[in-house]
C-alpha cells in the first residue's frame, strides 16, 4: 500500500477530485476489458495536462513507485490492469483535439480523445481517420497507440503504426520525448513505430499527431455465405490473389452470424460463414473490383453473393459486424476473446482446429475476425459460475495462440500482450530474443517503474513454462526455449 504521506504529496500536485483513494472510487478501474482480471488499485490519479503528469512521474520515479497508464479502459488483454503498490494513471481527461489541419491531413489530438471523435471533427474537411476498432465510439487514441490497434479497414489502410506521424511522450523521470515527424526515410532508429505497440511499458504519451484521410468518392460491402467455413477461409486468399486489396474483409461463423442478426438484425442469411467484402475509392475502379469479387465468391463456391443497394444497407451490413462482440455477449454468462495473427493461407486449417478443440474443450467459440490481414478474434463461450469453466477457457484460448505460432503467425494482432498472453510470449520467442526486449525496456526506464510485469516474461518464468509443458506432455523437449 501507498503511504498516506505519498498520497497526500500528489494531492498536492493535482487539483481537488483528481487523487482517488477511497475504496468505493477505485473499484471500478479494477479491470479494463478484460475482466476475468481484476486488482483494485492502491490510488488513482486524473491529470488534465501533461504538465500535472510530468509532475505524477517525476514523484513516483523519485520515489521509486509503478506507474501504470490507462487510457478509456476498453483494452482485451488486461494491459491496464492495476499493479499492487503502483499509481494507476488515468489519461482520460487529456481529451482535446488541439488542431485539424485540412491542408497538411493531419490532426494533433491528447492521448483521452476517442478514436471515433477524430473523424467527427475531420468530416467537416471531408476528411476521416482510418484505423477503426470496434469500440472505436469508446476506446481513446492513446490507448490505440498503446497496443497498435487496427480495425475492420486495416488491411487497406493499416494499423495504428501506419496513421501515426508524430509523438509527444514522457519517461518515467518526466523528460519530454518527441518523436516522428520527420520524413518517413530519415536516419536513425524508428523510435515512433516502437513506442506504437509498447504497452505503456517505455513513456507515458501525452499527445499524438495522427494522418487523416480524404472520404473516398465511394464505398460499397459484397456479402457472401459460405456453407463451409473452410471455403470461406479459402476465399479469403482467392480475393488478395485476384490483385483486389479490399478496405475491409471481415469473416463471421455461423454462431457470430446467429447472434449479430439477432440483435442488429442486419438482413444476414443463416449460414456456415460469411464474408464482408468493402471495396472503395474512384467510382469506375469501385465498380471494376467488385465485379471481380463477386466473381471470385461465386469460384470459391459462395452460396450467395449480394451487394450493398445503398449506404444505408452498407451500414447496416457493418453494424452487424461491429456489434459482434456484444451480441456474443447474449449467448453465454461469459466469453473469453481471443486475439491471434496466421497467415491468410492457414485460415482454413485454423478455423477447422479450433472448432476441433472446440469439441475437445466442450466450450463453443464464435469466430469473427479480420480475415483480410488473418487476425482471429475467437470468442470461447463459458460460465464462469462454473467450477473450472473460467480456467478451461483460458487453456482454450493459450492453445489457439499457440496453434497461430505454429502455422506461422503470432500470438496477438492488436489487443496486445498486456497479462493475458505472458505465457505464451514464452512459446513464441526464445530466450535471447526476450533478452532484446528487456534491454529496450531496461533503455527507456531502467527502474522498471512503468507497467511492470506486463508484456513481456521473466526469463526464469519461461524456464518454468517450459518445465511444466513438458511434464504435461504438451511440448515436445526440441521446443523448449532456450536459456
Amino acid at each position: 500500500m501507498l503511504t498516506p504521506a505519498f498520497i497526500a504529496r500528489l494531492r498536492a500536485l493535482l487539483p481537488p477530485g483528481a487523487v482517488l483513494f477511497e475504496r468505493e472510487d477505485l473499484v471500478p478501474y479494477e479491470s479494463d476489458g478484460l475482466s476475468a482480471y481484476r486488482n483494485t488499485p492502491d490510488v488513482v490519479v486524473l491529470p488534465s495536462t501533461e504538465v500535472e503528469v510530468a509532475a505524477i512521474l517525476r514523484l513516483c520515479h523519485a520515489e521509486s513507485v509503478a506507474v501504470v497508464a490507462r487510457g478509456a479502459g476498453t483494452g482485451l488483454a488486461a494491459g491496464a490492469l492495476p499493479v499492487d503498490g503502483a499509481v494507476l494513471l488515468v489519461l482520460a481527461k487529456l481529451n482535446r483535439i488541439k488542431k485539424v489541419d485540412p491542408l497538411a491531413r493531419t490532426a494533433v489530438v491528447e492521448p483521452g480523445v476517442r478514436n471515433l471523435a477524430i473523424s467527427e471533427a475531420a468530416a467537416q474537411y471531408g476528411l476521416y481517420y482510418a484505423p477503426d476498432p470496434s469500440s472505436q465510439i469508446a476506446c481513446s487514441i492513446g490507448g490505440n497507440v498503446a497496443e497498435n490497434s487496427g480495425g475492420v479497414h486495416c488491411l487497406k489502410y493499416g494499423l495504428t503504426v501506419h496513421n501515426v506521424m508524430g509523438l509527444r511522450a514522457l519517461t518515467i523521470d518526466g523528460r519530454l520525448l518527441e518523436i516522428g515527424g520527420a520524413a518517413p526515410d530519415a536516419p536513425g532508429y524508428d523510435l515512433l513505430a516502437l513506442m506504437t505497440g509498447s504497452e505503456g511499458m517505455l513513456a507515458v504519451v501525452t499527445e499524438v499527431t495522427v494522418k487523416l484521410l480524404p472520404r473516398p468518392e465511394r464505398a460499397q460491402v459484397v456479402l457472401a455465405a459460405f456453407d463451409d467455413v473452410a471455403k470461406a477461409g479459402a476465399a479469403v486468399g482467392d480475393i488478395i490473389a485476384a490483385g483486389v486489396i479490399p478496405a475491409g474483409l471481415e469473416m463471421m461463423d455461423k454462431l457470430a452470424i446467429e447472434a449479430a442478426e439477432a440483435f442488429v438484425h442486419a438482413g444476414y442469411p443463416m449460414c456456415a460463414a460469411l464474408l464482408l467484402v468493402e471495396i472503395d475509392g474512384v467510382n469506375e475502379e469501385v465498380s471494376d473490383d467488385i465485379a471481380t469479387v463477386r466473381a471470385v465468391l461465386k469460384a470459391a463456391g459462395a452460396i450467395q453473393v449480394r451487394t450493398a443497394e445503398d449506404e444505408a444497407q452498407r451500414l447496416k451490413f457493418w453494424a452487424g459486424r461491429k456489434a459482434a462482440f456484444p451480441a456474443v455477449g447474449r449467448l453465454a454468462p461469459d466469453y473469453y476473446c481471443m486475439d491471434g495473427t496466421i497467415p491468410r493461407s492457414q485460415l482454413p486449417y485454423v478455423l477447422t482446429r479450433i472448432a476441433e478443440m472446440s469439441v475437445e474443450f466442450g466450450l463453443a467459440v464464435a469466430n469473427v475476425f479480420h480475415a483480410g490481414d488473418g487476425n482471429l478474434h475467437p470468442l470461447i463461450l463459458f460460465d464462469a459460475n462454473v467450477p473450472g469453466e473460467l480456467h478451461k477457457a483460458e487453456d482454450f484460448g493459450g492453445k489457439i495462440l499457440e496453434l497461430c505460432v505454429e502455422v506461422g503467425g503470432t500470438i496477438t494482432g492488436e489487443h496486445g500482450v498486456g497479462v493475458e498472453k505472458i505465457q505464451q510470449m514464452c512459446h513464441q520467442f526464445a530466450s535471447p530474443e526476450l533478452q532484446r526486449f528487456h534491454d529496450v525496456k531496461a533503455a527507456f526506464d531502467p527502474g522498471r517503474l512503468l507497467n511492470p510485469g506486463k508484456a513481456v516474461p521473466e526469463l526464469h518464468r519461461c524456464a518454468e513454462w517450459g518445465r511444466m509443458h513438458i511434464h504435461a506432455g504438451r511440448l515436445p523437449h526440441a521446443e523448449l526455449p532456450r536459456f
